[in-house]
């Protein structure tokens, strides 16, 4: 921490504030030798009149220690970073969202279906009614099971082994 460049920082935002270190003083009940000597970069205030003086400034805490502002360019390009991954999450989060409705409705028409071959039992049931019987408690029964897998912390790397399988993965890169 370079308390001459901090108190290099305090006087240059006092400046842009327009205001005199008696001011500045009075603002923060503290003699007006402390801030001259805040400013000097022979002592430093404490933590609690550092986010005072954050807030008074309306600077972040981290740029106060730091001793000068932030790039805005790089603040801007944070922004955007940020936004991008918020973006992407966004649309893999819709996607599995869409999914899970179909899995859902999938299920239903299942259950739906085996409700109804139940109630339309032959008294001497046929393979085929077997069969047909079978299929649908079988997707009744399974459906649950993908919905747990596709919301699971395992669907990630299924969808990444899908992705590895399918060649996906090569053409995200060759775009690059």
């Amino acid at each position: 921490m370079d308390q001459q460049k901090i108190g290099n920082f305090l006087k240059t935002l006092r400046k842009e504030k327009g205001i005199t270190q008696e001011q500045f003083a009075e603002t923060l009940n503290v003699a007006r030798r402390t801030v001259s000597r805040w400013e000097t970069g022979s002592n430093m205030p404490d933590l609690a009149l550092l986010m005072e003086i954050a807030d008074f400034y309306e600077v972040e805490l981290r740029e106060l220690l730091d001793g000068e502002r932030r790039s805005e360019l790089m603040n801007q390009d944070t922004k955007e970073t940020v936004m991008k991954v918020a973006d992407l999450n966004n649309e893999v989060n819709e996607r599995v969202n869409r999914n899970m409705h179909w899995v859902f409705l999938f299920g239903c028409a299942a259950a739906a279906a085996l409700v109804a071959v139940t109630f339309l039992e032959p008294e001497k049931p046929t393979k085929t009614f077997d069969f047909l019987h079978g299929v649908f408690l079988g997707i009744c029964v399974g459906m649950p099971f993908i919905g747990l897998l596709l919301t699971s912390r395992h669907a990630q790397k299924i969808r990444e082994a899908k992705h590895r399988l399918l060649g996906l993965d090569r053409e995200d890169s060759s775009t690059d």
